[in-house]
């Protein structure tokens, strides 16, 4: 069963993504996609609350999974799927604004960020990725071909009720979501991950120790046309410390080589704390 903190966090996150919903993509005939997409469509053709059919539309879904496949997740996609039906019921269906572009971005934005934190504490809603779990039982599709499929039909559907301009701009809603979830999914704290061979391997090391404070790894590497042995150090720093480590490269090896990439999350001693969650596996949104 889900922790008390996880059943907070699931309910924040749907309470976002219900608002992005229900302030910019609903009153404007425009959605994300996935089955709540869907639930938006029908509730435009069959008059139905968009929070009730969402909660019809995952359940009877949520149950064959249970019953064909079996999942571990349960207990927490059932308590993120009741937690957006009720806040898109509750919630008023009120557009803050009329400008389609705008409307797009927001809402996108919104429910992204809703269920991507939602997805950080472990929760699910459910939606398109029980759909691609019994495409690829029945059908054998990857589970990326069932969600694309699934949200491609969505996208579809409102493209043919409601006209190619508001399917375009949903499409553009389900872009930004989904980049949005990764980006909260990924972390905000953006690091440098620095590598770098040098002949000086060993007073560079020295030095980002005593002027960084930075843990340094030493890894073993070997010139594919050389074929000598050479240390490879790897150190990850913040964004402000990177001119500094390449003062430090530039000063003991104007010859060294060296790689700066950017990571978005690192866990471990020195940065955020590793913490053990079983995750839902859903990466995008419902």
């Amino acid at each position: 069963m889900p922790k008390l903190r996880d059943i907070f966090g699931t309910a924040l996150g749907t309470l976002i993504t219900a608002s992005g919903l229900n302030l910019f993509l609903i009153p404007n005939r425009m959605n994300d996609g996935g089955l709540t997409g869907l639930a938006v469509v029908l509730h435009y053709l069959l008059g139905w609350p968009v929070g009730l059919l969402v909660f019809v539309l995952n359940v009877p879904l949520l149950a064959a999974v249970t019953y064909f496949i079996g999942v571990p997740f349960v207990a927490r996609t059932l308590v993120g799927v009741t937690f957006l039906s009720f806040w898109l019921w509750l919630l008023p269906t009120h557009p803050i604004t009329h400008d389609l572009l705008l409307a797009t971005l927001y809402g996108g934005v919104l429910s992204g960020m809703g269920l991507g934190i939602v997805f950080r504490v472990g929760g699910s809603t459910g939606g398109t990725d029980l759909v691609a779990r019994l495409l690829r039982y029945f059908a054998n599709l990857s589970m990326g071909s069932g969600l694309l499929g699934t949200d491609f039909f969505v996208i579809a559907l409102t493209a043919v009720f409601f006209g190619l301009r508001l399917g375009m701009y949903s499409a553009v809603a389900l872009f930004v979501g989904t980049r949005v979830v990764d980006l909260i999914q990924d972390g905000l704290d953006f690091r440098k991950a620095v590598l770098v061979i040098s002949d000086a391997s060993e007073a560079i090391r020295q030095q980002v120790f005593d002027r960084l404070g930075r843990g340094v790894t030493e890894l073993h590497g070997r010139g594919g046309y050389t074929q000598v042995d050479r240390p490879v150090l790897l150190v990850v720093v913040s964004r402000s410390e990177v001119q500094e480590v390449k003062d430090i490269v530039y000063h003991q090896d104007r010859d060294a080589f060296v790689v700066i990439s950017t990571v978005h999350e690192v866990l471990g001693e020195g940065f955020k704390e590793l913490e053990a969650r079983r995750r839902p596996g859903l990466h995008r949104p419902s």
